[in-house]
């Protein structure tokens, strides 16, 4: 049974001088227990948007929604209990307060009595390295240590349905590698986590399936093996020290795309294995350093379905 789930979700806003924006249209969706669904799509693309309706923040204008069995719309409070929302940035927490008492702050509201908000928030504060500034204003933190105080506090009322919306921005490579080690933890013990980011490789490393959106609707969906092998996406052949005359070369073969850098060093997207044959003989007999191929991943997918409008000439 579907944790998450929506059927022809829609949603408009109107705009200046009365003109009618459409952020969603048709979005259906069904996400079991235990799965991580990464939402992948450009900024304007409705991800944002989907969010917010699920957590209860924005109303649909039509379709449904429903989380956990609760209609969003109809039984926002039972949608509530069982959500953590992860939104980063400035909004949801008090800079001049300390991150424990963020936390017990958001305890309280959650209705978590004052015993098991002190253990809840010591267990957080301690699994998501804040301990030792945990008496520190929040307004004093990085933005980094800000995003785990955000994930503290979604994680306070131990939720069915985890939603975040680019939870690693502006952490570190280490807090980035133990936040993926806290999400296989919470999924494993059975939590629901929808996904919002651009980072390619997070959501490769976490998302057992996907849904690729752009312009409100939703253009793929998919387990995520499923869709590596669905769609068409090259493989890629990097290299270094390659002689100018044997880069040349490559740029004359059929069915390939070609980037040069410093040094000598090429990355080449053949079409095909014929093509790939090509490419590689050319670097073999150009003797070039460090050949490698890699197999399509999910950035190849998402150029392939989603439409680049940020540097068309």
């Amino acid at each position: 049974m579907a944790v998450v789930e929506t059927d022809r979700l829609g949603r408009t806003f109107t705009a200046r001088r009365g003109r009618r924006v459409t952020a969603l249209e048709g979005v259906t969706l069904a996400v079991e227990r235990g799965q991580v669904l990464g939402l992948l799509g450009p900024n304007g693309a409705g991800k944002t948007t989907l969010s917010r309706i699920l957590t209860t923040l924005l109303l649909p204008t039509s379709g449904t929604a429903r989380v956990a069995g609760h209609d969003v719309v109809r039984r926002p409070r039972e949608v509530r209990r069982r959500i953590g929302l992860v939104l980063g940035g400035d909004r949801g927490l008090y800079g001049r307060l300390t991150a424990r008492q963020n936390l017990s702050y958001w305890a309280a509201l959650q209705g978590l009595d004052a015993r098991a908000a002190e253990r809840r928030t010591g267990e957080l504060l301690e699994r998501l390295g804040l301990a030792a500034r945990a008496g520190d204003r929040v307004e004093t933190f990085s933005r980094g240590m800000v995003q785990r105080v955000h994930l503290a506090r979604a994680l306070l009322g131990d939720p069915e349905v985890l939603i975040m919306d680019e939870p690693t921005n502006g952490m570190d490579p280490h807090s980035a590698a133990g936040f993926r080690t806290l999400v296989r933890e919470l999924r494993d013990a059975g939590t629901t986590v929808l996904l919002t980011t651009h980072d390619m490789h997070e959501a490769q490393a976490l998302c057992s399936h996907l849904a690729l959106i752009d312009h409100g609707t939703i253009l793929r969906q998919g387990a995520a093996d499923t869709l590596l092998a669905e769609v068409s996406a090259r493989r890629t052949v990097t290299a270094t020290g390659v002689p100018p005359r044997a880069a040349e070369a490559l740029a004359g073969l059929p069915g390939t795309e070609v980037e040069r850098g410093p040094g000598g060093a090429v990355t080449v997207r053949p079409d095909g294995a014929e093509a790939l044959t090509r490419v590689l003989a050319v670097l073999v007999e150009a003797r070039a350093e460090e050949i490698s191929v890699a197999a399509p991943g999910l950035t190849e997918v998402y150029r392939s379905v989603i439409e680049d409008r940020e540097f068309v000439v």
